[in-house]
């Protein structure tokens, strides 16, 4: 093989061997950033199966996700907001925030919590083991 083809075999293999380091280095950082961002977030919950602490409610989260996992129709919410339904379904309570109440922070999370609390059915009492035999005298 003659010293010129090695030569640019050579060059190709750096050159493609930075670029590989490179996307390595770019998709690894968005990847770490993306874990980053979702870190201690709760998962949706089960199908079927409803949250019912409101205080796990969170900034990032939209007015679908939360109405579906809290059983509080997104309609009651966007009303206690005073804010328009539509074009806001994709947007993060954050987001609705800046957007409508940019000198309230946290108002738009404070009223939805209180809005999917009040919307929550009543805890229901402990029941005792069984019914109360009849009291018998002797």
């Amino acid at each position: 093989m003659p010293k010129q083809n090695q030569k640019r075999l050579r060059v190709l293999f750096i050159a493609l061997s930075f670029l590989g380091a490179l996307l390595i280095l770019f998709f690894g950082l968005r990847t770490f950033r993306a874990f980053k961002r979702f870190e201690g977030h709760q998962p949706p919950p089960i199908s079927g199966e409803l949250a019912t602490n409101a205080e796990d409610i969170e900034d990032w989260m939209t007015i679908p996700f939360i109405s579906r996992s809290y059983g509080v129709p997104p309609e009651i919410l966007f009303d206690a907001l005073a804010i328009p339904a539509n074009e806001n379904h994709k947007k993060s309570l954050k987001q609705l925030n800046d957007e409508y109440y940019p000198k309230a922070d946290g108002y738009v999370i404070s009223v939805v919590k209180a809005t999917v609390q009040a919307h929550q059915p009543p805890p229901i009492p402990d029941l005792p083991n069984g019914p109360n035999p009849p009291e018998t005298t002797p």
